[in-house]
């Protein structure tokens, strides 16, 4: 029967560190990315309001020119912007279409973030949380680890909290 065992937890290991690992590595990639665009869209718009604020007609700024070799650049005009709209493309704007265009992007990056909330991830949470105490269970069962564990849970939009759970 030990052997049985100890055979479930290795294929519950196998499938955690093989499958459900490189899926979590992967989802939490991807909200980084989500959360890097809106702090570039975010510093952005404050960027073009200040500039607005305070009547910025001309600048003088440093522009990277790849492998970290700088060059100073100075901006004669600074009514007009251009702005990274994906795949490569640079479209120039006014500040005011700017603000347009970073709020319209800014209310999709917004249902991304929702995105990573939501029932599918919350599900991906769940399953990994339920093969990590079956496994705990199985090692409790053969007598390798003590029968209770102390462990976080997080609910949606509520504070972690610590549970001691008897198996």
């Amino acid at each position: 029967m030990d052997s049985y065992i100890q055979e479930k937890i290795h294929k519950f290991e196998e499938f955690v560190d093989g499958h459900l690992k490189p899926q979590l590595v992967r989802a939490i990639a991807e909200r980084d990315k989500v959360f890097e665009q809106q702090k570039i869209f975010s510093d952005l718009r404050r960027n073009i309001e200040n500039f607005e604020k305070n009547s910025v007609t001309n600048l003088r700024t440093m522009v990277n020119l790849g492998s970290e070799v700088y060059v100073q650049a100075d901006v004669p005009d600074t009514q007009r912007i251009f702005v990274d709209v994906g795949l490569g493309f640079h479209v120039e704007f006014t500040w005011t279409e700017a603000l347009n265009f970073i709020a319209l992007r800014e209310e999709k990056i917004a249902r991304s973030v929702r995105g990573f909330e939501s029932c599918s991830n919350c599900r991906q949470r769940n399953l990994y949380h339920s093969v990590f105490f079956n496994i705990y269970e199985l090692k409790v069962y053969c007598n390798h680890l003590p029968s209770f564990i102390i462990c976080t849970w997080e609910s949606d939009g509520q504070e972690s909290e610590n549970k001691i759970l008897a198996l």
